[in-house]
């Protein structure tokens, strides 16, 4: 009796043990927990979130690989190709040439042609060692049948185009004074186009032109 009642008193210690441990160890279902972020939070994160989206977009955009094309400008300078060749050239030809002056010919003439188109020689033995091929430059001045002194071999005749006082001196009835005049008159008017314009210088009249006019030239 006495056992049975001690048996009893264990058994019912252990079920109530075993009991207990089974609450302890049954797994209790968790719920989720929700949490609610507040609106304004919401778009201060949005913000951020866009900046850093357009900071990360510049970045890619000022590191791509450049494919602009080179742009030459031209100088506003003259252009070379704009500078057209030299189509003629002017010459002064002066002596025994039919019309003396300034004559205006194509680019690559000659001497010979310079004579020609100033209405060609007044006399036959006036070339004297003029090398009739020789190219012409711009501004040349040609003298034909004189040499720089004012005469050549074969004409004592004075120039009246590039002769000096000195040398309308040694003209009869020419003194100083009226060489003076010739050389004036020839400064303001450039040159002589032909003898007869001697008359125009003072103090010469048709008697001194009569005892000059062969013995000078243009």
């Amino acid at each position: 009796m006495a056992r049975s009642s001690l048996n009893d008193i264990v058994m019912s210690r252990l079920n109530s043990v075993v009991g207990s441990r089974d609450g302890l160890i049954e797994p209790v279902a968790l719920e989720p927990a929700l949490v609610q972020v507040p609106a304004s939070s919401r778009r201060v994160v949005a913000k951020w979130v866009a900046l850093v989206v357009v900071g990360l977009a510049a970045i890619v955009w000022l590191n791509r690989p450049s494919s602009t094309q080179s742009i030459q400008v031209t100088s506003p300078g003259v252009s070379l190709a704009s500078i057209a060749p030299v189509s003629d050239v002017v010459v002064d030809i002066e002596g025994d040439v039919k019309m003396p002056g300034l004559v205006h010919l194509p680019a690559g003439s000659r001497i010979a042609d310079a004579i020609e188109a100033a209405g060609g020689l007044t006399r036959k033995n006036a070339l004297g060692q003029i090398n009739l091929a020789q190219r012409l430059d711009d501004g040349l001045l040609i003298v034909v049948g004189q040499s720089a002194a004012g005469g050549s071999a074969g004409d004592t005749r004075v120039s009246l185009n590039q002769g000096t006082v000195a040398d309308f001196d040694t003209l009869p009835g020419v003194g100083p004074v009226l060489a003076s005049r010739i050389v004036a008159w020839r400064d303001q008017h450039h040159r002589f186009s032909q003898i007869d314009e001697l008359q125009e210088v003072p103090g010469i009249g048709p008697k001194v032109f009569a005892n000059l006019k062969d013995l000078v030239r243009l």
